[in-house]
């Protein structure tokens, strides 16, 4: 059985991962996807664990190390990195919108089959936003929680936190359940296809 592990996005230490007026918290709201997502997702019979249960942010190499350990004794792994976007670092608002996935050039078929997945169910539920994606939906980077774990790995940016429309849906209750379900439909539509 694979083992789906949930990464958190930043810690509470981390100055900027918030919306300007404070009322969106990257690092809260990234944990608070992930333990709504693990818990419906052990209710569902899949196997699901958070790397990083506080609030802290350990450095990257610190992060792999975790995740590749987890995937050590769980065996067979799969590893979704839940953030929100920002635009800028300036503190400021800005104009770009919505949903986007990202792996790393490195990634294997399973990293972007799951990528596929996540762009196509985005795109469905209306998370798209008003940037232009790459053909095959999802975006390349060298992100070190893709590039370097010993699984297949997406990292999810889930709207913007420094535009003000992403942050009101993001905090309301119908916005926190779409981007759980999101996560949950996506990664069981994955688990399914490898059935």
């Amino acid at each position: 059985m694979k083992t789906v592990i949930l990464g958190t996005a930043h810690g509470s230490n981390v100055a900027g991962k918030r919306s300007p007026d404070g009322r969106l918290r990257e690092y809260e709201y990234s944990r608070e996807v992930c333990r709504r997502v693990r818990d419906a997702l052990l209710a569902r019979g899949v196997r699901c664990v958070i790397d990083i249960e506080g609030d802290r942010e350990p450095s990257l190499r610190e992060r792999v190390r975790l995740v590749n350990r987890l995937c050590h004794v769980h065996g067979d792994c799969l590893y979704v990195s839940i953030h929100n976007n920002a635009a800028g670092s300036d503190g400021h608002w800005h104009d770009a919108r919505g949903f986007a996935v990202m792996v790393a050039p490195n990634a294997s078929l399973c990293s972007r089959r799951l990528a596929t997945i996540f762009h196509r169910r985005a795109v469905a539920m209306g998370l798209q936003g008003n940037r232009c994606y790459p053909s095959k939906g999802y975006y390349e980077q060298s992100l070190a929680v893709c590039r370097d774990t010993a699984c297949p790995a997406v990292l999810t940016e889930n709207m913007f936190q420094d535009n003000r429309d992403d942050v009101d849906f993001l905090l309301s209750p119908v916005g926190m359940q779409t981007v759980v379900d999101l996560h949950i439909d996506s990664i069981t539509e994955y688990l399914n296809e490898e059935l």
